[in-house]
């Protein structure tokens, strides 16, 4: 009962540093508004994370490496902790595979992330179509380098139904489907890896 306690809640702590923490990589790597309020907010999270490790991490072609490095280290301590508590010490015995775990828990959470920026985008270009809302905003300028060949591949239905966010998604739950495989691969424990739900 204790250990599903504090499971869970390292587990959603974690959850949402991990996301803060890629959703700045990702709006970096993007080029969002950085003056955008929700923009501010994240850099404000992150700071204190990310600038002692810029120091000894530099940047490498325009991709913050720091955030990287960042990632991958909170999902091992994501992975640490919660093997402690279910009295599985997997990065001692197996640190490769808590290295690869690590990544993979990664790749799920950016997938998910643009999954959900989808899903907000399209529910606010229905609610609110010319709203300058922060967040639909910032959502909007995170998804348009993904969305941006599929739009031009497939350009909107009579000028005004965009069907280009279902061939989107579609890619999406491939990659999520390729990131199962792996994870089955390297015998990854779910309960353990931040992301992997």
């Amino acid at each position: 009962m204790v250990a599903n306690i504090l499971h869970l809640v390292v587990y959603t702590l974690m959850s949402l540093l991990m996301i803060i923490v890629i959703l700045r990589f990702l709006l970096q790597l993007v080029r969002a508004d950085f003056y955008n309020p929700i923009s501010q907010g994240i850099v404000k999270v992150t700071k204190p994370l990310l600038m002692p490790m810029r120091k000894i991490i530099p940047g490498l072609w325009g991709i913050d490496t720091a955030s990287v490095v960042l990632m991958l280290v909170l999902q091992l301590v994501g992975i640490l902790v919660l093997g402690l508590i279910h009295g599985q010490l997997v990065i001692v015995g197996y640190p490769m595979h808590s290295i690869i775990w690590a990544i993979l828990g990664c790749l799920t959470i950016v997938s998910n992330i643009f999954f959900w920026s989808i899903i907000i985008s399209i529910i606010g270009s229905w609610i609110a179509p010319a709203s300058g809302h922060p967040l639909l905003n910032l959502v909007n300028q995170l998804i348009h380098p993904i969305m941006a060949p599929f739009r031009r591949l497939l350009p909107p239905l009579g000028g005004v139904i965009d069907i280009s966010p279902i061939l989107v998604i579609l890619v999406l739950k491939v990659v999520d489907m390729l990131i199962l495989r792996a994870a089955v691969a390297s015998y990854l424990n779910p309960s353990l890896v931040i992301g992997v739900w």
